[in-house]
């Protein structure tokens, strides 16, 4: 972490990494969830929206070449970026057949790409999709970052908003992923109804003790014509405010491995159809309250980061 950082940035590791600005270019596949389709159950998670986790990706119907080529084009020149890193963002890109998973993947290789990241659930990690992907990072010498939709370690909350998998496949899937040496980005969202700051704290503490690499923080956006936007507007249940959103991210950056990269500590989302998006503010305005409280406040990612390998045993070690 960059001593002038009061967390690991994510852009300050790919520059590290790659010596240069790498930017993500989200391809959308023509596919869906588990959870959707009854496979597990219908509806999908609660609070899930007809275009799944992205409202910034082109058209499914376009070919992975079509949409690299459009999204290369545009973030190219307006941020004269030179490399890339191929995103499958949309809904679960490992519930597909493992032989259109392999065609789709080799589709997004090309000399501007040094990295690949798919969004996928804990409950579609499979080892014959990750043996592929180990491959493929090695004879094309990749980043590949697995990114795990958990939300929350509650499990109770898992239920309420029909994740449809628990704790424990996220801890399978985790460690698969690492005998295969990929990267795992895991995905939060720190407001949810049912957590509290206790959650917040083994949300950090969980992941730290798994060694996951990367993690991105969202706030709930809560969606007209959905199963919580329906709850929402019927007031079964009430949103934290935003100082304690706030709150809430510090403490769980101070829980946090200071290793571990963090993508973000808040999600954009767009206000059409939008009950709740942020607290109606801008994301970049909550993002610098937050580490301008934290600069303040001398407080920084890992600050409690005390709690691992034995920690009652330090009163034998120190005497």
């Amino acid at each position: 972490m960059n001593k002038k950082e009061v967390y690991r940035s994510y852009s300050g590791f790919l520059k590290e990494e790659f010596g240069e600005k790498i930017y993500k270019i989200p391809i959308n596949l023509p596919l869906t969830c588990p959870n959707r389709d009854g496979n597990i159950s219908h509806g999908g998670c609660t609070f899930c929206g007809e275009e799944g986790g992205s409202f910034e990706s082109l058209c499914d119907s376009l070919s992975v070449k079509e949409q690299m080529d459009k999204n290369i084009e545009y973030i190219g020149k307006r941020y004269k970026a030179k490399k890339f890193i191929a995103y499958f963002q949309n809904f679960t890109n490992t519930y597909l057949e493992l032989e259109s998973f392999k065609k789709y993947i080799k589709e997004s290789i090309r000399d501007e790409i040094v990295g690949i990241s798919i969004s996928t659930r804990p409950d579609c990690i499979n080892d014959d999709y990750l043996e592929f992907l180990n491959k493929i990072k090695i004879e094309y010498n990749l980043s590949i970052t697995i990114e795990l939709g958990l939300q929350t370690v509650n499990y109770h909350t898992l239920i309420k908003i029909n994740r449809g998998h628990g704790l424990s496949e996220f801890i399978d899937a985790v460690l698969r992923i690492k005998k295969y040496g990929l990267r795992i980005c895991t995905h939060l969202i720190l407001n949810l109804p049912w957590d509290n700051m206790i959650d917040t704290i083994e949300n950090a503490k969980i992941l730290s003790s798994l060694g996951i690499d990367e993690i991105k923080l969202h706030a709930l956006y809560i969606v007209k014509g959905t199963l919580i936007g329906n709850q929402y507007e019927r007031g079964e249940f009430t949103m934290i405010t935003k100082d304690e959103y706030e709150k809430r991210v510090i403490r769980f950056l101070e829980y946090l491995d200071p290793e571990i990269v963090v993508q973000r500590i808040i999600g954009r989302a767009p206000k059409e159809n939008g009950l709740f998006v942020n607290w109606d503010t801008s994301w970049w305005k909550i993002r610098d309250e937050i580490v301008e409280t934290m600069k303040k406040n001398n407080s920084y990612q890992g600050k409690k980061f005390n709690y691992l390998n034995g920690t009652a045993l330090k009163k034998y070690q120190n005497s």
